[in-house]
């Protein structure tokens, strides 16, 4: 049976989905503490998740679909991600106490009839979202209704919403509790939780990072953007959800790492012409970019080690002549490739006798 968010795969042959965020590395390892083997993982729709025991010994496997204890009362419906070990280490990740909040209990596996009735339902909650919004708009709250989830049993409905202020939807609950005879819930979410929830594609053509595998959303700042030389353009910094790109965090520690052997942007270059300032660098090539204070359209390339090498003149009172003497040539920005063989000419599959070939046809 393939999960409801893709079908590129069989969720019960593998030990951790796309879309979940845990790999199941332990799932040949039998768990030596036998409550350890109880344990589940299971996601409901979208990225919610939650844990739950076993209790009754029933036999599951990952990519179960199964009825599980609601949090007040009656009954929800999800998918089994993991089982075992790693559900103990998950809770420890997140710091879940179990004593506080004991773990709710697996009723069943869910038979087809009912996970058609199921997924019927869910069908239904896009126009039902159309109807809450209108039912929003008359009442003139300043809100957005993001998704609604429906519990299993047709019971209660979740609606989740994001505001700037605090909203009194006191009068707002009671026209859905008419509209829909469900108990109504409602939960406010940030704007990336949101956008975890809808999903879509980014900028680099992939699904949305938040919506297939994160599951906590870190700060970013301004910061990360500078460190890696983006230039600060809203526009191609930020996510859909309007706050900065989370993956601007991924290779933030590469780049600070990278950065430690580059002299300070603020160091002028001293030469007997003139000085010179910092322009911009490119970090993986190990290049720095000057311009004479004189003369500023100019742009000079140099290495780090040409850098390091007239700061250190500077710095024993000598100056150069000029920036011109170690700027990088032509020949050393060329990148030569090289096969297994040890070959580096990248066109060695070109035909070098074109040319003639041509010429010999032309005289005939």
């Amino acid at each position: 049976m393939a999960c409801g968010n893709c079908n590129t795969c069989d969720v019960s042959e593998k030990r951790g989905c796309g879309t979940s965020s845990v790999f199941d590395w332990l799932y040949q390892i039998e768990s030596v503490d036998e409550n350890n083997r109880k344990l589940v993982e299971v996601q409901f729709k979208g990225d919610r998740k939650d844990f739950f025991t076993n209790t009754d010994g029933l036999d599951l496997s990952v990519g179960d679909w199964i009825a599980v204890q609601a949090e007040k009362s009656g009954h929800d419906i999800g998918k089994i991600t993991m089982i075992g070990e790693l559900v103990q280490l998950q809770i420890k990740r997140k710091n879940r106490d179990v004593k506080k909040e004991p773990l709710r209990k697996i009723y069943r596996k869910v038979e087809e009839k009912e996970l058609k009735k199921w997924t019927e339902l869910i069908k239904k909650e896009t126009d039902i979202l159309e109807t809450a919004n209108r039912i929003v708009q008359k009442h003139k709250l300043e809100m957005k209704l993001s998704d609604i989830e429906f519990q299993a049993d047709n019971t209660k409905a979740t609606f989740f919403y994001t505001a700037d202020k605090r909203v009194d939807f006191r009068n707002l609950i009671k026209d859905y509790s008419k509209e829909f005879k469900v108990r109504i819930e409602m939960k406010q979410i940030g704007v990336r939780q949101e956008a975890a929830k809808i999903g879509g594609l980014g900028s680099c053509g992939r699904e949305l990072c938040c919506s297939t595998w994160m599951t906590e959303f870190p700060s970013v700042s301004t910061s990360a953007a500078r460190y890696q030389q983006l230039s600060i353009n809203p526009q191609k910094i930020s996510g859909q959800c309007g706050r900065l790109k989370c993956c601007l965090n991924f290779e933030l520690e590469t780049y600070t790492e990278a950065i430690k052997e580059f002299p300070s942007s603020k160091t002028k270059l001293k030469f007997k012409n003139g000085e010179a300032k910092f322009a911009k660098l490119d970090v993986f090539k190990q290049k720095m970019y000057y311009f004479y204070t004189n003369s500023p359209m100019d742009i000079f390339e140099l290495h780090l080690t040409s850098v390091k090498q007239i700061i250190k003149l500077n710095k024993e009172g000598k100056q150069p002549e000029k920036i011109e003497k170690f700027v990088m040539h032509e020949e050393e920005n060329r990148i030569t490739f090289k096969d297994g063989s040890g070959k580096a000419s990248v066109n060695r599959f070109d035909n070098k006798n074109k040319k003639k070939r041509f010429k010999k046809k032309m005289v005939k």
